[in-house]
């Protein structure tokens, strides 16, 4: 069910007449860089040392693993974008398709799994920008990013390709060092206590997991339905070509870690790619890196915090959040949805850190997916650029990922999804 376009609510929080509509002003390579923001960035900075910990020298298989998994929902995501060009994703696309409550359970676990997103970025930028005092260069990230989306998503869009384009530079960078044998580990820095490796089947596929937390970015461009240009063409090219880029990226990155630094030794590191160049022959990168971490982690900020507030927006017009957040200002921006989305990040930022932020965001977000690709099985052929199978393909591997992530991350998810479904059901009831 679309919006009228033009629609004018009256009232709101606040009072005063506003339009309810966005401004579609967003071509295809707007699209794609929103898109890369969120996928390169806080993912590759933080997510290797976990994601080789659990798989060990099958680390490049589940990299190839998660790509599978990223294609198939990229698959989903697409075509219901297409049959759906209006913001909310993911929960709009369950709420039509399937069912209210389980449109509901996508825009939580989206909402929940992009705000832990939000905050683990904010984490990453702020130990990298000012260590000694992180919280304090988190919470100024946030209040600068929710006001580039409060100014409008124009804005965001330029800063994105910025910032996109500083973080290929760092990873290109980082590839070639990794690559050449120029930068190593340092051996005296290695801590005192290894962490031990799983590996095997069953270590590969957490690793799966966690790594599809860095390709779930596309999910910002399905957010956008309502704000492109053509959804038809535009939605389907800016996600594959998003997705395709990340995953060549991420395959670079990973075999460039595995040959500068080895398997084990990546497991032991909480910053590799710092790691990786920061000592051997290149120890002058490590500044570049740090620099390149925090301008990543600035850009999916900036990307995850639009995604917020545009599915926030579409909950809010069927009164599943307060209806105030749907208001439209002058800028063609829920501004109202934005500030929301800053201070529940800001809160996130305050109480975890950003290890704890990614593993509620990860199992969060295989949650959101699961319910697109059951969307997306209910989408008639003729709506179809992609066979069903791919769509029931996503399904089982996003809820057999987000089973075998560590048990108390899985508690953690269900019980955060579970206390907002029911939000969101009782409390506009009443």
């Amino acid at each position: 069910m679309t919006p009228a376009v033009g629609r004018i609510r009256q009232g709101g929080c606040l009072g005063g007449s506003v339009s309810s509509s966005v401004q579609r002003r967003l071509g295809t390579a707007d699209a794609v860089v929103l898109g890369l923001a969120a996928m390169l960035g806080t993912g590759v900075f933080a997510v290797w040392g976990p994601a080789a910990a659990a798989a060990g020298p099958w680390l490049l298989l589940a990299v190839l693993l998660a790509g599978v998994v990223a294609a198939c929902n990229a698959a989903s995501t697409s075509d219901l974008a297409v049959a759906h060009p209006e913001s909310g994703g993911g929960y709009v696309y369950g709420r039509e398709r399937l069912s209210p409550g389980a449109g509901r359970l996508a825009g939580v676990a989206f909402l929940v799994g992009k705000s832990a997103s939000a905050a683990a970025a904010a984490g990453v930028f702020g130990s990298y920008v000012l260590p000694s005092a992180p919280h304090y260069a988190s919470l100024v990230a946030i209040l600068a990013a929710t006001a580039l989306n409060v100014t409008g998503v124009r804005w965001t869009s330029r800063g994105a390709y910025a910032l996109v384009g500083g973080t290929l530079a760092v990873l290109v960078v980082v590839i070639v060092v990794g690559i050449s044998g120029a930068g190593g580990s340092d051996p005296a820095a290695a801590p005192s206590a290894p962490v031990p490796v799983t590996g095997g089947l069953l270590g590969t596929l957490t690793a799966t997991g966690l790594l599809f937390f860095a390709f779930a970015g596309y999910a910002r461009i399905a957010t956008l339905g309502e704000e492109v240009r053509d959804p038809g063409r535009t939605l389907r090219r800016a996600v594959a070509v998003a997705l395709g880029v990340s995953l060549v990226v991420y395959l670079l990155v990973g075999i460039a870690l595995l040959v500068g630094m080895g398997a084990d030794q990546l497991a032991q590191e909480t910053s590799p790619l710092v790691a990786l160049v920061d000592s051997g022959n290149a120890p002058g990168l490590g500044v570049l890196v740090r620099v390149g971490a925090a301008v990543a982690a600035g850009s999916a900020l900036l990307s995850v915090l639009v995604g917020i507030s545009r599915t926030g927006l579409a909950m809010a017009r069927r009164g599943e959040l307060p209806r105030c957040l749907e208001v439209i200002g002058p800028k063609g921006t829920p501004w109202r949805a934005d500030l929301v989305g800053g201070v529940v990040t800001v809160l996130l930022t305050v109480v975890a850190g950003p290890a704890a932020a990614i593993a509620l965001s990860a199992c969060s977000v295989l949650v959101y997916y699961a319910v697109i690709n059951l969307a997306a099985l209910r989408l008639p052929i003729s709506a179809r650029s992609w066979p069903a199978w791919t769509a029931g393909l996503g399904f089982v591997m996003c809820v057999g990922l987000a089973v075998l992530l560590p048990l108390a991350q899985v508690l953690i998810t269900a019980a955060a999804l579970a206390v907002g479904w029911t939000a969101c059901t009782v409390l506009p009831r009443r």
